[in-house]
């Protein structure tokens, strides 16, 4: 049974001994969660396409109701301030015609899904693909000194099956998250593993991956959860020194111990040994522990 207190230990030992490679990796995956992995609302067009439709009604109503100087200063001469401050801008609504207004909200939204397409062909094709070798890297700095190229493996092994599994994972994590976001952070939990697998196992099909997670975190997800909450001191001690604790200790160090519970949970629930999971029985053993394993093999034992 694993404990947070031996996690912990074994990875703050064992980043020091790849300390800069590993400051690299962990700065990296610092990157892609701040830039908003996985984190795409699809609900934000929803709210973008509403308030470019208010917008170019505002437009057109100011459009028609639009006073000059003369009619405002009237308003005020008569005490009607109400009115006068309220009225709209006669030098910017009268000069702007319906038609040129919903021609400018049509070029926002245009270019906006432009920018929101690019964002997920760049989260789907690069960023997944990179999250894979950055776990790859700190699972293999556990029993030897990873090496910087492991950062490219989700690119150089089984690519459009990464891709594939990975792009599930975040769909399945947002259509939750929908859900009043309690289901999406339990799920999110329940596929923690996925990342950690296809770093091992490049070619496990989809079913696999996340049958396997979802078994591995099997009574996990609250002890992994509090794992993560025992880093608080570490991001806010991040947050007041402008990110300079996490870059240089704090972020490799958690990254490390994501690695360390996957390598505990491996041994702790020996998800690959026969009958364990549903579906097809993978009969594998670690590539750690047996670098010359290459592929992963779903067939029956």
């Amino acid at each position: 049974m694993w404990t947070r207190k031996d996690l912990k230990a074994r990875a703050k030992s064992l980043f020091r001994m790849n300390y800069w490679k590993a400051v690299l990796a962990a700065l990296l995956l610092t990157l892609l969660a701040g830039g908003g992995s996985s984190g795409f609302s699809g609900g934000s067009l929803s709210a973008l396409s509403s308030g470019i439709s208010s917008g170019t009604s505002s437009l057109s109503y100011n459009y028609h109701n639009s006073l000059d100087a003369d009619d405002i200063s009237e308003m005020i001469e008569s005490g009607n301030f109400y009115d006068a401050f309220n009225a709209p801008d006669p030098y910017t609504s009268r000069h702007i015609p319906p038609v040129a207004g919903l021609m400018l909200a049509g070029m926002i939204t245009v270019i906006l899904l432009i920018i929101i397409a690019i964002a997920i062909a760049v989260d789907i094709l690069l960023i997944n693909p990179l999250e894979v070798g950055i776990r790859r890297f700190f699972t293999r700095n556990l029993y030897e000194k990873a090496q910087v190229r492991e950062l490219a493996f989700g690119f150089d092994h089984s690519y459009k099956n990464v891709i594939h599994v990975m792009f599930f994972r975040d769909l399945y994590t947002f259509l939750w998250s929908l859900l009043f976001i309690i289901p999406g952070i339990v799920k999110a939990y329940e596929y923690r593993m996925i990342p950690y697998l296809l770093a091992e196992y490049p070619d496990m099909p989809k079913e696999d991956a996340f049958a396997i997670s979802k078994y591995m975190m099997s009574g996990n997800k609250w002890k992994t959860f509090v794992l993560d909450l025992s880093f608080i001191l570490w991001i806010l001690g991040s947050v007041f020194t402008l990110g300079l604790l996490g870059l240089f200790y704090g972020d490799p160090y958690m990254a490390q111990t994501g690695a360390a519970l996957y390598d505990a949970l491996k041994a702790e629930k020996h998800p690959f040994a026969p009958q364990q999971i549903p579906g097809p029985q993978p009969g594998i053993t670690s590539e750690i522990d047996k670098p010359e394993q290459q592929d992963y093999n779903t067939d029956q034992q």
